[in-house]
């Protein structure tokens, strides 16, 4: 029952919850290491794939010049929206698009970056073709990816968690999606399928995630990414029992206090 259908879909109160809870609690750090990097590269004009709710459009906006032409887009107009909302140190332009079939011309950014979207691409070497195509020669394609579950212990307490909770149908959509593309053999496969002749760049970092409280990591997981749609297909519990099994797992695990979890992820830099 569980596939790409379910793990793409970020509508209802998924936008602001992810945005509330899962943002601060695991992207912004890498958000701004991302930012930095593609600073460095003095690009003139960046796009920007899978932007949710702007997190690094954010970091962006603050890292480059306001001459750097900005263009952040996303499969899921609602969390654009949250993203144009929250708005940015200066202009950006905002466009709902498929990261498989970019509406961009031929050689037209110098980078294209991606914050832990890609995992999200039902055919990865598309998207990656595509992203080669917009780049101009020289070009860098940028992205983020989660590491294996194991060295991301909020998401790993959950899903056991979950799968407690629903012994016969377990939920598995973060190992399935945000940390199921990790493999860095099957990542440079991918690139190179879609014409990236030179062996990507991987760089892994090792960050910490941090909350007031155990119930704060089991909201923006359970109710704040597609993992709610699981839960809410499911019978026998509901998704207020779900995010109660999680905190009080991760009560358990790390403390009933503020809690404190680390988060891997690689960066993987690949040129045109």
């Amino acid at each position: 029952m569980d596939g790409f259908g379910t793990d793409t879909l970020f509508a209802g109160s998924i936008p602001e919850l992810y945005d509330r809870y899962l943002v601060p609690l695991i992207f912004e750090p890498y958000a701004a290491d991302l930012a930095n990097r593609v600073a460095v590269l003095k690009p003139s004009r960046v796009l920007e794939t899978a932007a949710g709710t702007g997190v690094v459009t954010r970091a962006l906006a603050y890292a480059l010049p306001m001459h750097v032409d900005l263009v952040a887009t996303d499969l899921n107009q609602p969390m654009l929206d949250r993203a144009a909302a929250i708005g940015t140190s200066r202009p950006v332009k905002w466009q709902q698009a498929d990261a498989a079939r970019l509406p961009f011309d031929d050689a037209s950014f110098d980078v294209v970056v991606c914050q832990f979207g890609v995992m999200f691409f039902p055919d990865k070497a598309l998207a990656f073709c595509e992203a080669r195509r917009v780049l101009r020669h020289g070009g860098v394609l940028m992205f983020n990816v989660w590491d294996r579950i194991e060295e991301n212990e909020f998401a790993d307490t959950i899903t056991a968690a979950l799968a407690a909770l629903f012994p016969t149908d377990p939920p598995l959509f973060m190992v399935r999606t945000p940390h199921g593309y990790f493999d860095p053999q099957v990542i440079s496969r991918d690139l190179a399928e879609a014409g990236f002749s030179a062996a990507p760049r991987f760089e892994t970092i090792v960050a910490r995630s941090r909350a007031a409280s155990a119930r704060e990591p089991a909201v923006a997981y359970c109710q704040g990414t597609p993992l709610r749609n699981e839960i809410e297909a499911r019978s026998g519990a509901s998704v207020d029992d779900a995010t109660s099994a999680s905190a009080a797992a991760i009560a358990e695990r790390f403390g009933a206090g503020p809690v404190d979890g680390k988060i891997q992820a690689y960066v993987v830099i690949a040129q045109r």
